[in-house]
């Protein structure tokens, strides 16, 4: 049973253990203001990746992108909710591994990251991935392997270097994306507004007598990895100065601006190319929208930018990966002597960063569709435990159950388990069973390691700040 710390020694405590985490060897060093949480989370989710998602989901859902979009950030809200009352407890680095490890059972909290690790691993050899075939369309010449390798080259080295230089230069490329979007929008509003292709303001991308809830189910499916920069944040608590109050407020800025412009993007594309089947490629139907709205000139500039979105995305996608794995090494469920050190002078768990670079070489032997079709499940997986940890702090650990305490506790975080099961349950066959094996081989993992189950957890230290809920 876990022993909670009283309200006095919580509240004389806080000082000193934030000056022990910061300052002792061997520890995340608390460097992160709540601007570079809010550039690492929006560079993570990568902006400009809506342009890689459009002409599938569009098909998809019949051309009602922005409306799939919706229904995946109110489904995201209600988890960031669970999120941030979970950082506050547990401001601490694991995210979803973390969470459902101190409040629910320490072997299902080691199956839960299990399975969001195979997200946060595979992440950046997708972007590697995406390098390449971007690149490779400008500089044909270029052998494929020449982009993954640079890619990868230069994400681990700025990760090596330390965690405030990568979160820094976040803002530039983050900035540089923004600036190349906005352009994009405007031209679109231009064309629409001369008539192009017949195009005229409308609800229609929203709501039309044809929407199939399936379809907007299974497009909502998809694009929910495009808001995973918000759990990516989550991770990073140990680094952050004032994790319980940053956090949280990163969490919401985070979904309202990377869920506006997303919705703003997709709603202009979708009125100006409300048949994306009309479009000779409808993977690349971005660039191709974007030489059709600017010529080849804004399309250069588009792919430039585009650029500029992988460089950032796979520097915080290695960043969190690296992060979850020293959690997991640190507590003990995968070997401490490798997966928990840090370099006492930068404070990067550096064998991690190279293991998860040595995970994303495999962009050269993997196509883009078998890459991504392993992505969807462990997130749905983690958001689910997410939810449901908060709903076991509440029984576990509040001692003043208010109405309110039971709305934000109980009920908020139950609607996120049945909207996240929902969309879960909309994910392709192949996703389900590459996930269902991963999860296999996690269970088995864990039974040999604890000799059936009857080795004992990981110790759990209880929510570090329960008395500000008491």
């Amino acid at each position: 049973m876990t022993t909670l710390p009283s309200h006095s020694a919580v509240a004389a405590g806080d000082d000193q253990l934030a000056h022990a985490i910061t300052h002792e060897p061997g520890r995340l060093k608390r460097t992160l203001k709540l601007r570079h949480l809010v550039f690492i989370g929006l560079a993570y989710m990568a902006p400009l990746a809506v342009f890689d998602m459009f002409g599938i989901v569009a098909e998809e859902t019949d051309g009602h992108v922005p409306l799939a979009y919706l229904v995946v950030m109110v489904a995201v809200l209600f988890t960031a909710f669970s999120y941030s009352r979970m950082v506050r407890f547990f401001p601490i680095a694991g995210s979803a591994y973390t969470y459902a490890k101190e409040a629910i059972n320490a072997h299902l909290g080691f199956l839960v990251g299990w399975v969001a690790t195979l997200d946060y691993l595979l992440l950046p050899m997708i972007n590697a991935i995406l390098s390449a075939i971007y690149m490779g369309a400008v500089f044909p010449d270029v052998p494929f392997w020449v982009w993954v390798l640079l890619t990868i080259g230069i994400c681990t080295a700025l990760n090596l270097v330390g965690v405030k230089l990568a979160a820094s230069m976040n803002v530039l490329l983050v900035s540089i994306q923004l600036v190349v979007a906005v352009i994009f929008v405007v031209l679109t509003i231009v064309n629409i507004a001369n008539g192009a292709n017949g195009a005229t303001f409308t609800a229609t991308p929203f709501f039309s007598s044809d929407v199939q809830v399936a379809s907007i189910a299974a497009g909502a499916a998809i694009l929910a990895l495009s808001f995973l920069g918000f759990d990516a944040v989550s991770t990073l608590a140990e680094e952050a100065e004032k994790p319980e109050r940053d956090i949280p407020r990163a969490i919401f800025i985070i979904i309202g601006v990377a869920g506006a412009f997303f919705i703003t993007v997709t709603y202009v594309m979708q009125t100006l190319f409300p048949d994306v089947t009309l479009l000779a490629d409808i993977v690349g139907a971005s660039p191709e929208i974007a030489k059709y709205i600017g010529g080849a000139a804004f399309q250069a500039i588009f792919v430039g930018g585009y650029m500029m979105a992988v460089l950032g995305c796979g520097i915080t996608q290695q960043m969190s990966a690296a992060r979850l794995l020293y959690a997991m090494g640190r507590d003990g469920a995968l070997p401490k002597r490798l997966f928990g050190g840090v370099n006492p002078r930068t404070g990067v768990p550096v064998a991690n960063v190279l293991i998860v670079a040595a995970i994303a070489l495999t962009a050269l032997f993997v196509d883009l569709d078998q890459a991504a079709s392993m992505i969807n499940f462990g997130a749905f997986i983690a958001f689910t435990f997410v939810n449901l940890s908060v709903i076991f702090v509440f029984f576990r650990f509040l001692k003043r159950r208010t109405a309110g305490a039971w709305i934000g506790f109980v009920v908020v975080p139950a609607i996120g388990v049945l909207i996240n099961l929902w969309l879960w349950s909309s994910l392709d066959t192949i996703s389900m069973i590459i996930g269902g094996i991963w999860l296999a081989a996690g269970i088995v993992y864990l039974l040999v390691k604890t000799r059936g189950f009857r080795a004992p957890a990981p110790d759990l230290t209880g929510p570090i700040n329960v008395s500000m809920y008491e």
